[in-house]
């Protein structure tokens, strides 16, 4: 069993920053994949970033360049550092563990965090 406890989500003008951060509790192994997932109102959720416990990444094309994720395997904590945010950006943010073990493929997520992009 696993808890994802987000904060960081806020209001934002275009071009500015904010750092999302996720800590993890429970059973964390180092095969889980943590990354964040976004939902703006009407859209399907989707993949912003993911990272493994050895620092592989992924991004979605849409953040690339502007976003960092990276993972503090000690604390069991992913961040998202988010700059140069445009209104395109708005959406709830959501923390997102994936169990990897060949036996558990268990998906966990957080409750969501609110990014709003405006002027």
């Amino acid at each position: 069993q696993v808890q994802l406890v987000e904060s960081g989500g806020g209001l934002v003008q275009p071009g500015g920053s904010l750092r999302l951060s996720c800590a993890a509790s429970g059973t964390i192994f180092s095969l889980d994949v943590m990354g964040w997932y976004r939902q703006a109102p009407g859209k399907q959720r989707e993949l912003v970033a993911d990272i493994t416990s050895g620092g592989s990444i992924n991004y979605a094309d849409s953040v690339k360049g502007r976003f960092t994720i990276s993972r503090d395997n000690a604390k069991n904590t992913v961040y998202l550092r988010m700059n140069s945010l445009k209104p395109e950006d708005t959406a709830v943010y959501y923390c997102n563990l994936r169990r990897r073990q060949f036996a558990d493929k268990s998906v966990y997520w957080g409750q969501g965090t609110q990014v709003t992009v405006s002027s």
